[in-house]
């Protein structure tokens, strides 16, 4: 094209046969100058006296003219909001019927600062476009609505866990929301941000940049890069932060800058997808589950995106369907990464539970230790909704465990805790608190027992233990189990309760051990008993 190029000059260079054929059902890809470029069509007769649409796929960048006989143009451009017939990701030009014999069609493609990408055209029946035109937006909308709801959702979580690897994810998902919707023309129809036109490139072009810098980021830590992979670490995250000065120095305005920026950015993506895949492949094959949900999501939409680079330069012409399958994909990878998500917090619930417990347990007995059967009996007693509720403590001290560990050594000792934890597990409800207070020492939280049926409890836990039979020394003498009673009474504390349960228990040593006894306010339950506790227990 030159400069003095007019339509009419250029339909005479049509009919002498100067332009180039093409197949217009087939992807093309036409060079533009800085003047732009002409593209004849010559349609057939068939249909020419109905209303028939022409459209262009997908949707090019910059503006393009169609002329009529008369050399009068009519321009639509991909964020052109103001068109009656809007082409949801391509244009479309309304011809209306009764032409008679088909002229050829001129088309003006205005010059663009992107590159060219290829499109193909289509002529069909108005009632045939609007049908293939409303498929085409059911499906664009139930992609976007897909990849926003799941990026949504992931900032949810994000801020009711205090998880930053959901905001990553949700930056990536949306950038990519974004870069689909320039490419498409979503964002100007339908849904009409048409104070967007004019600066579509920029924002296409930064959404891209961002997109990288946030998957970079997200795969840091969903894939646990510093757990399988520490060497791969830095350099992701450097690229996680260097893609985004790369957009500041595009958006400065200052030519060196932006120059700079446009030579920077290509390499940079091209090495920043490689090195998220190697990222993903090591971390896989070393044990992150995450990551073979990220390939699982994100390979397939960099093979599409390899297509359509491909295609960029001339290959693949038959495969216009790789723009929607993009909108597609890029549903898919958020429904994959969002089970991916859901399985790590999954996966970090289960490991935090497991810890909780090991935390809470004693280790050789299985039953709760000090702390956690405190922390539980603490809140069983200052439930404000049931705080008149009957609440009975038993205090247990196993009888000759010292002469036990003595004579037989403490491994035999170990044994007969554990025997002894498992036979109070068994014999107390699930909803019973037990726990190991110490040494030989066992603490138990029975609810809703009145004082007789707690004494019923402990006296069958003695008769349980001593039938065990646990020999403690070549004798007759067998391990058996002192218990003392405590019921809760008014502002009582687990401290004040644990104090008189331990003296009911002392003064069933006193009193020949292996039975339990009910802490008694008397006076002469101790009057004369003031020796100190017998260190052979």
């Amino acid at each position: 094209m030159t400069r003095n190029d007019t339509p009419a000059s250029a339909l005479d260079a049509f009919r002498q046969g100067v332009f180039k054929p093409f197949n217009p059902s087939l992807l093309q890809r036409f060079p533009r100058n800085d003047l732009g470029s002409w593209v004849v069509l010559q349609p057939n007769a068939a249909g020419a006296e109905e209303e028939r649409v022409l459209s262009i796929y997908p949707a090019p960048p910059g503006s393009v003219t169609l002329y009529d006989g008369q050399n009068h143009g009519r321009t639509l451009a991909m964020d052109n909001v103001d068109g009656a017939l809007h082409g949801h990701g391509r244009l479309a030009f309304h011809l209306p019927g009764g032409q008679g014999t088909p002229r050829p069609m001129l088309l003006k493609f205005e010059p663009s600062g992107t590159l060219a990408a290829p499109e193909h055209f289509e002529l069909q029946s108005l009632d045939d476009y609007l049908r293939e035109d409303a498929n085409w937006l059911a499906f664009a909308t139930a992609c976007f609505a897909v990849m926003v709801a799941m990026a949504l959702m992931a900032l949810c979580f994000a801020i009711m866990l205090r998880d930053v690897t959901f905001a990553w994810y949700t930056g990536y998902m949306l950038c990519y929301v974004v870069v689909q919707g320039v490419q498409t023309g979503f964002l100007f129809h339908p849904l009409g941000l048409g104070w967007l036109a004019g600066s579509e490139v920029l924002v296409g072009a930064s959404a891209v940049a961002l997109s990288v810098s946030f998957a970079a980021l997200f795969i840091s830590r969903f894939c646990d890069v510093q757990r399988y992979a520490p060497a791969l670490r830095v350099p992701v995250v450097a690229l996680g932060f260097a893609m985004p000065l790369i957009v500041l120095m595009r958006c400065t305005g200052i030519s060196e800058l932006v120059m700079m920026a446009q030579t920077l950015v290509n390499p940079v993506l091209i090495l920043g997808a490689l090195l998220l895949l190697l990222t993903a492949l090591v971390t896989g094959a070393r044990g992150s589950r995450q990551a073979w949900f990220f390939l699982a999501g994100w390979t397939p939409l960099l093979v599409l995106t390899a297509l359509t680079s491909a295609q960029d330069t001339g290959a693949l012409p038959s495969l216009d369907w790789l723009n929607d399958a993009s909108i597609g994909m890029g549903a898919f990878e958020a429904i994959v990464l969002s089970l991916g998500l859901a399985d790590r917090a999954l996966t970090m619930r289960h490991d935090r539970d497991s810890v909780r417990v090991l935390a809470d347990r004693d280790a050789l007995t299985n039953i709760l230790n000090r702390r956690a059967w405190s922390e539980a009996a603490t809140l069983l007693l200052t439930d404000v909704g049931k705080s008149d509720r009957l609440i009975a403590l038993l205090f247990l001290d196993l009888d000759h465990f010292k002469v036990l560990n003595d004579l037989q050594g403490h491994a035999a000792g170990d044994r007969a805790l554990v025997t002894v934890a498992q036979v109070l597990s068994s014999e107390l409800r699930p909803t019973d608190l037990l726990g190991r207070y110490g040494g030989e020492e066992f603490v138990a939280m029975l609810h809703d027992v009145n004082q007789e049926q707690a004494m019923q409890v402990a006296t069958r836990l003695c008769r349980r233990v001593h039938r065990l039979e646990i020999p403690v020394d070549q004798q007759d003498l067998r391990l058996s189990v002192s218990i003392g009673l405590a019921m809760r009474s008014m502002g009582d504390t687990l401290e004040s309760m644990i104090e008189r349960a331990d003296q009911a228990m002392y003064f069933v040593k006193l009193n020949g051990r292996n039975h339990a006894h009910a802490y008694e306010r008397r006076a002469e339950m101790y009057a004369n008993r003031n020796p100190p506790r017998p260190g052979n227990s």
